[in-house]
């Protein structure tokens, strides 16, 4: 009989991370992490899937832009416990490059710069967008640790899922990606 050898994986960038079941960590139960980096010295990634109860208006008032109301109705999203006071934008590839524009993918790209919230401010930014409050960060081992322990899925990231997908969904979304209903997913840990 001729094995395959699994394809290892050295980097999860642009994949996600949809946590299990028994993590029961208020900050990441039920989230999906969106990964921006990984290397040898840890991960950095952005929670995609959890809204805050504020509209994207309170940042354009706190940075004093000008802006139309229609594009100051989006919520912010909570992108996790790290400098909560540093805003992330994620949103789908352009031709345009902002002062800070970082592509992680051919599909996804992160700008952290206040260029691209005049721009949204007014309609002139990417036609979608999460803006995010805050990143998720592990040291070097730290995420290998906890995929180890079985407290993250991990598949390829799908842009589609998010910009497109509604936040409840993204989780199932996701790993159905994979094949895999989480309806069926049992709340304890183990290891075959």
């Amino acid at each position: 009989m001729n094995r395959q050898t699994p394809k290892k994986i050295s980097s999860l960038k642009n994949h996600f991370l949809v946590a299990m079941p028994n993590l029961d960590d208020p900050t990441f139960a039920k989230s999906v992490v969106y990964i921006c980096e990984h290397n040898a010295d840890g991960a950095m990634g952005l929670i995609i899937n959890q809204q805050m109860d504020v509209s994207v208006k309170a940042i354009f008032d706190q940075l004093k832009l000008d802006y139309d109301a229609e594009f100051a109705r989006p919520l912010l999203f909570d992108g996790g416990p790290v400098q909560r006071d540093r805003g992330f934008i994620l949103h789908p590839h352009c031709e345009r490059q902002w002062e800070s524009t970082v592509d992680i993918s051919d599909e996804v790209s992160l700008t952290a710069s206040r260029d691209i919230l005049t721009d949204i401010a007014l309609g002139n930014g990417p036609k979608q967008s999460l803006i995010m409050l805050g990143y998720a960060q592990w040291d070097g081992g730290q995420l290998e640790q906890e995929l180890a322990e079985n407290s993250w899925l991990t598949m390829p990231a799908d842009a589609d899922i998010i910009f497109n997908t509604e936040c409840a969904q993204q989780a199932t979304a996701a790993a159905l990606s994979i094949g895999l209903d989480l309806r069926m997913l049992s709340h304890e840990a183990g290891h075959a």
